[in-house]
């Protein structure tokens, strides 16, 4: 039996804390579930933080950082139990484009400047949340972050192949770019270095596609075979890190490992002494945020949705930023939410937030005693974390659907993605970005617009292009399905005049506002303009089927006094039965219907 519906509590601090809303009902019988969850999701979390750093071309030790304080933050802040915050493969992607233009050599000033984006990006998020201003991520629409996501994948894949290959390559996102080196120096490949990542490769596979089945199949329960087979991760860096340590791989054969991960907390170390630098790292920053909050949202909505929880994007907002912040004065890098994690954190059970506190706990764990069994895991083995966690993003049938559905739509896809392809994923996000807004602008701008006859024995009025309707010799009635604002009047206004002249003999035009939520200033002189130009043709305008606060607005200005009370319709029957069109009166039949 499924929970009801959870919707926002009205208690003021639960709102800004949800932590008072579970913790003094926190019942001895959910720790249990919570310390599993948790537990399994830390298996997750520390290697593939370290890919993730590994991935924005940082040390090892930023992915634990920003695993650690963001999390345990969020588990204060966010209201959805399961969510996973921390490091991400598109994020790190974004990390990385910034990092290897103004600290191409790393070290302490590539750390730097993370951090400082993660305090631009946390500041941004917490900003937005407090103006409650969360719609604004609607303005990266669905194809355009498919797009943005296909794209990726094959950067990040590309982006690793230094480190699967065991090669040096040119730190560049562009595609164009990276494959020619990479084709030139195939000599250069390490043998080694390739066995050890198509191993780990391998491995991973073998957990993530087979091994849950398997157990379930000889007898295991299906909680205990899913959990198991999401420690791939953990157990290729622990069987990779031994086989490289004991056969001497890296200084007999050349295998790159991660090297010396210093122990010990993070210290607690606002980043103010990059903020010279914000002028460069805002357009970074301004991306990451949208990425970062349209991917969480999504995935909030995807474990909202089977908690049967309203997801509030503003409180979202506020916590993720405040994640941020917690990142960037830890020395960590942008978070987000992880999908494969939360999707694990749910499915082992948890109960509530304090999983993620016990997932931060372990992180810590593995900080002050764990991090020299990481010296000699194998770069290639985090390069294969990562490559096999991103192949789960690739929609090969997002495109086919788009393209059916809508050209539009998938030219937003294809654009951003070539973008991507050719000048880079921060680019490639902006000119996305840009394309919603001016497709948002021109499907406004030019409304469907469908002139109307009735269906036979009934009161219902339908498009003719679509249905075998009857019409009005001297009548014509025209519905537009979009509110009328300044960016759509001057179409409006022309094609009313176009169908009127196309028509000679017509004496009434109806418009059916069935469809119209709102009519701006410029709309309302545009619709009284369209009166007098009818009206010196000899063709009545009315308007039939008008909202309540539409036509309280319309009254309010006048508009309906001036147009007279005998045109204003309560809907398309009234009217056309007022115009004589009505049963008994002069219809004649057509036959548009495919």
């Amino acid at each position: 039996m499924k929970a009801p519906v959870q919707a926002p509590s009205r208690n003021v601090f639960a709102r800004v804390l949800p932590i008072v809303s579970w913790l003094p009902h926190y019942r001895r019988s959910d720790f249990a579930a919570d310390l599993m969850a948790g537990a399994i999701v830390a298996v997750m979390i520390v290697p593939q933080s370290m890919a993730y750093a590994m991935l924005a071309g940082l040390p090892a030790e930023v992915g634990l950082y920003s695993s650690l304080l963001p999390l345990a933050v969020y588990a204060v802040m966010g209201a959805i139990p399961s969510m996973s915050v921390g490091p991400t493969a598109l994020v790190s992607l974004l990390v990385a484009a910034t990092v290897g233009r103004y600290a191409p050599d790393g070290g302490a000033e590539a750390v730097a400047i993370t951090a400082t984006l993660a305090l631009l990006v946390g500041t941004l998020q917490l900003a937005m949340g407090l103006l409650r201003l969360g719609f604004v991520v609607n303005f990266l629409s669905h194809p355009v972050v498919a797009g943005f996501t296909a794209a990726a994948v094959v950067v990040i894949g590309l982006s690793q192949l230094s480190h699967l290959l065991g090669v040096t390559l040119p730190a560049d996102e562009r595609v164009y770019v990276l494959l020619p080196q990479v084709m030139s120096r195939w000599r250069e490949f390490n043998p080694a270095t390739i066995a050890v990542a198509t191993a780990s490769v391998l491995v991973l596979w073998l957990f993530k596609a087979r091994l849950g089945g398997f157990l379930h199949q000889n007898g295991m329960k299906a909680s205990a075979a899913r959990a198991l087979a999401r420690t791939g991760p953990l157990v290729v860096v622990v069987l990779a890190g031994s086989v490289t340590a004991g056969l001497d791989l890296a200084p007999r054969h050349g295998v790159a490992v991660v090297g010396f991960v210093p122990s010990g907390l993070p210290a607690w170390s606002p980043p103010w002494g990059q903020l010279d630098q914000l002028g460069h790292l805002s357009l970074a920053a301004l991306t990451i945020t949208f990425v970062a909050f349209m991917e969480s949202l999504s995935i909030g909505k995807v474990l909202a949705g089977q908690d049967r929880r309203a997801i509030e994007p503003n409180l979202e907002l506020r916590a993720f930023g405040t994640a941020n912040l917690a990142a960037a004065c830890t020395g960590g890098l942008p978070v987000s939410s992880g999908l494969s994690r939360s999707l694990v954190a749910q499915a082992a059970g948890t109960r509530t937030a304090l999983a993620s506190a016990i997932t931060a706990g372990a992180v810590a764990l593995t900080l002050l005693f764990a991090t020299p069994l990481f010296a000699h895991v194998p770069k290639a083995t985090l390069a294969a974390i990562v490559v096999v966690a991103i192949s789960g993003l690739a929609n090969v049938g997002a495109a086919r659907k788009l393209f059916r559905y809508s050209k539009a739509d998938f030219a937003a896809y294809a654009l951003t993605g070539t973008v991507v392809f050719a000048a880079g994923v921060q680019v490639g996000v902006a000119t996305g970005f840009v394309a919603t807004v001016l497709l948002f602008l021109w499907r406004a701008s030019h409304p469907h617009i469908a002139v109307l006859g009735r269906v036979a024995h009934t009161q219902h009025y339908r498009n003719i292009l679509n249905y075998p309707v009857a019409t009005c010799p001297h009548v014509i009635a025209v519905r537009i399905d979009e509110s009328l604002f300044f960016a759509n009047a001057r179409f409006l206004e022309e094609n009313l005049l176009r169908l009127a002249a196309a028509q000679p003999g017509i004496t009434d035009l109806v418009l059916v506002c069935s469809a119209v939520n709102a009519i701006d200033a410029t709309a309302l002189e545009t619709l009284e303009r369209l009166v007098s130009e009818l009206d010196a043709a000899n063709v009545r305008f009315h308007i039939a089927d008008v909202k309540g606060p539409v036509l309280t607005r319309l009254m309010r200005a006048g508009f309906i006094e001036r147009l007279g009370r005998e045109r204003l319709h309560l809907d398309t029957h009234a009217a056309m039965q007022a115009l004589g069109c009505g049963p008994g009166g002069t219809l004649q039949e057509t036959t548009l219907a495919p």
